[in-house]
């Protein structure tokens, strides 16, 4: 069974025969790939590094730290004992369906780790075929969106799917920056993609940035995981170092060319000596002048690894591969004949302008900025991705929504599910197709 273990997973269908279905590849965002770290010698256990509740942080020091190689423009994982490997079980499915698929994890039902879960189970419920019209695509989400790893991944699955349905056309449907992912392939890959793809649905793709989140990540990190599972998971400054090496986050910056309606800012209150005397002064930075901030908070930034003390600052060859990718993101154009449907999260605040320090409490110097939690300002969107920069995705539409939710709930939204299902002229299932999907982990710990 090439792609799969029939020991391990539920086929979730029923019939062999492919009908009248186009084959479908779900593309994942950042952190939507379960990553798993391999040892490079003969000895030892595959560990699954993401996603992990139990033992999270520590694993995640240990095998995912990385550093920026601008020689090769991959990030590359400090630990050299072993590499970071995607699982290709369930025909790519099984890495980008639940995230940390540990018994614990699935008797808890924790819906903060179940990504493409539920939609994999109504695709299946509707005469889809894994291996046949229904395959995943997970991706080392650490790399930058262009890179060669990337993009050639992507076409060896649009060519599975193609091949496996019988010559039918791929509808790709991906999520947050899997359309970025996805835009790059275009740009470089035009005549490929209009050979494979019928249709692509994207789902709270940041087309234009994510000022607010990413501006904040790069400052002071982030926490994917809320709520008391957090306490379990990867810490927020633990997270932080990664990210300050990751070409994906550069990319999600905000369009210093996009016409927003109101420019994003990062804005210090600050501590000052006028005069001979203390005072404060709010000093604010557009999307262009925040570079000079990221280097002046990030400049003393380290780590320990080996009992190494190893400088992570803000890593400006990152941010000059990453302008190249935003200009190919800017020029990048649909080919004909390609069917695009856009859906976007309304209805909740998502962070825009971010402040640190506050005129009682001034930040002393831009070091400081990096331990210090945000103030937001809010604009409306999916909780990440403003609606402004998920709906301008320049593209000449056949349709585009609005769906309130949160931005990794609208994979499992049914609302969403019913738009994805009209767009795909996908018919009700007969009662004896339906099936409860079987997930299970493959031996990874």
């Amino acid at each position: 069974m090439v792609g799969g273990k029939w020991w391990c997973f539920g086929n979730r269908s029923s019939g062999d025969d492919v009908g009248d279905l186009d084959p479908i590849v779900l593309v994942s965002g950042i952190g939507g790939t379960i990553l798993n770290s391999k040892p490079k010698s003969w000895f030892g256990i595959t560990t699954r590094v993401w996603v992990r509740i139990l033992l999270a942080d520590l694993e995640f020091r240990k095998r995912v730290w990385s550093l920026y190689n601008p020689e090769t423009g991959y990030t590359e994982a400090l630990d050299d004992s072993s590499d970071l490997v995607i699982p290709q079980d369930d025909y790519g499915l099984y890495a980008i369906d639940i995230l940390d698929p540990s018994l614990l994890i699935k008797l808890l039902h924790l819906t903060d780790v179940y990504h493409f879960h539920d939609m994999i189970d109504m695709l299946v419920n509707h005469g889809y075929k894994k291996g046949t019209t229904l395959f995943g695509y997970g991706y080392d989400f650490r790399q930058s969106n262009r890179i060669e790893q990337l993009i050639d991944g992507l076409k060896e699955k649009l060519e599975t799917a193609y091949t496996a349905s019988g010559g039918r056309k791929v509808n790709l449907i991906s999520h947050s920056m899997g359309g970025l992912l996805v835009s790059c392939f275009i740009s470089l890959h035009s005549d490929v993609f209009a050979k494979y793809v019928n249709k692509w649905i994207t789902i709270a793709t940041p087309f234009q940035g994510a000022p607010g989140c990413i501006n904040d990540s790069l400052l002071t990190g982030l926490q994917f995981v809320e709520g008391l599972q957090s306490y379990f998971f990867v810490g927020r400054w633990s997270m932080h170092q990664l990210l300050v090496q990751c070409p994906s986050i550069y990319e999600m910056l905000p369009n210093p060319e996009f016409k927003w309606k109101k420019q994003p800012e990062i804005l210090v209150w600050k501590k000052d000596i006028e005069n001979g005397e203390d005072s404060v002064k709010l000093e604010t930075y557009g999307t262009s002048g925040s570079v000079g901030l990221f280097e002046e908070a990030l400049k003393d930034n380290v780590i320990e690894y080996n009992k190494k003390t190893i400088p992570l600052p803000f890593n400006y060859d990152i941010y000059k591969w990453a302008a190249t990718t935003r200009k190919m993101l800017n020029s990048v154009q649909l080919p004909q004949g390609i069917e695009f449907y856009n859906i976007y999260g309304t209805s909740l605040d998502t962070p825009f302008d971010v402040c640190y320090g506050s005129e009682m409490d001034p930040i002393n110097d831009p070091t400081d900025i990096c331990s210090t939690l945000p103030e937001y300002s809010y604009v409306d969107g999916d909780g990440t991705v403003p609606a402004e920069s998920a709906m301008a995705d320049g593209f000449d539409a056949k349709e585009r929504a609005g769906i309130p939710g949160a931005h990794r709930a609208l994979l499992r939204d049914e609302l969403v599910f019913e738009y994805i299902r009209k767009w795909l002229g996908i018919q009700e299932p007969s009662i004896s197709r339906v099936k409860t999907s079987k997930i299970v982990d493959v031996g990874s710990a």
